[in-house]
This record gives structure tokens, C-alpha cells and sequence, in this order.
């Protein structure tokens, strides 16, 4: 049986799905979207802390990458590229939005299997199942809460290197800053989430928990 089109293009990598786009595949671009529809929009809610705005930055950056696609350098990777677009796009909307309350983060955060963790090992995000159990919810619900109260150039660095993997190089690049300060940044970052961590569990051994 043939492999249908949408088939083989989940197979091809984005920088040729761009180069189709580029030709004027629409096929291409819908299959870009659907590939980092869930990624990009987590990372966006985290962001900005608000999922009606990280579903409209969304779509303001693939608007963005339609209208640019002409420019993109098939030669080098999409996906730094794509979570720079969404970068400033999220950062004009916290601009926009630094006299409302900021709200919390629609995504829960954390694993759930049962094994050990450190506080790194908690930078993974999942969507909470049901019949989860209590005490994972509020670890969760503790992570989003550090990280929400991080500031905004300490939680992007957070989040592309330990959410989403990017290179210090690669992050450099997006966010238009020394590899130095990327560094600088993400230690500032991890060190206050150590910290808050350790005060937190201290703090149940000190009542008894």
C-alpha cells in the first residue's frame, strides 16, 4: 500500500519541509505546524504564563514563518530559528501585558514515574493524568510556581536549555546575547530554583512532614 503524502512528509526533516513550503507546498507548512504545534505551545504557556496568549503567539509565529519563509536559510536548522520567532513574539506580549496579574501556567510539571529526582530532573513537563497521585500534583504545582516567579530573562534561559534542549550556542543566538550571559543566566536561574527547593523540603523536615 502507498504511503500517502502527509505519511511521507512526517518522515522528511524541516529544513526540507521548508524548502517545500518555499516552493509553495501547503502540505509542507501544515506539516510544520502540526510537528511543533505541541512543543512550541507548551513552551509559549510557560513563558507567558497565560494559554489563550501562548495559542495566539503560536499562531503569530507561523504567520511570521510564512511570511519570512523566502529569507530561512534552508542550509541551516528550523528549529532554533522557529523558538526564536516565538521568543519575541512572547516577550512584546509580556510587555504588553506587565501591568496585569500574571497567571499561572495552564501545563503541570514534572514526571510521573516514581524514581528519585533533583530538582534538574524536574524541569520535565507532562500533562497531569488522572488518578495521579496527591503529592506529585503539588510537586508539580511548586515547579510552576518557582518558575513562574522567575524573571523573564532567567525563565526563557530555563526553559530552552532544560525544557527544550538548546545548545548555550544556539541560545545565544535566539535571544541576541554572549554565550557568557547565557551561562551567567541559566546558574542564576537553577541556583534559585536549588534554593527555593531546598527551603521547601527543609522546611517539611523542620514541621515534621
Amino acid at each position: 500500500m502507498a504511503l500517502s503524502d502527509k505519511e511521507v512528509m512526517g518522515d522528511l526533516p524541516d529544513e526540507h519541509l521548508m524548502k517545500l513550503h518555499q516552493a509553495g507546498d501547503e502540505q509542507a507548512f501544515a506539516q510544520l505546524v502540526e510537528r511543533y504545534h505541541r512543543e512550541l505551545y507548551h513552551y509559549l504557556a510557560r513563558l507567558v504564563h497565560n494559554q489563550a496568549a501562548a495559542e495566539d503567539i503560536f499562531q503569530e509565529t507561523f504567520l511570521q514563518v510564512h511570511v519570512s519563509a523566502s529569507t530561512f536559510d534552508t542550509s541551516r536548522r528550523f528549529r532554533p530559528w522557529l523558538f526564536t520567532i516565538a521568543t519575541n513574539k512572547a516577550r512584546d506580549q509580556l510587555r504588553r501585558s506587565t501591568k496585569r496579574a500574571a497567571m499561572s501556567l495552564s501545563q503541570a510539571v514534572g514526571g510521573d514515574d516514581n524514581r528519585e529526582r533533583s530538582y534538574i530532573d524536574l524541569m520535565e513537563v507532562e500533562v497531569v493524568q488522572p488518578g495521579e497521585r496527591v503529592e506529585q500534583e503539588e510537586t508539580r504545582q511548586f515547579v510552576r510556581e518557582v518558575v513562574e516567579k522567575l524573571p523573564t530573562n532567567l525563565r526563557e534561559v530555563l526553559l530552552l536549555a532544560y525544557f527544550h534542549r538548546f545548545s548555550y550556542k544556539q541560545i545565544a543566538q535566539m535571544l541576541g546575547v554572549p554565550i557568557g550571559t547565557v551561562k551567567s543566566r541559566l546558574h542564576t536561574a537553577v541556583g534559585t530554583f536549588a534554593d527555593r527547593w531546598k527551603q521547601r523540603f527543609d522546611g517539611q523536615i523542620e514541621s515534621g512532614d
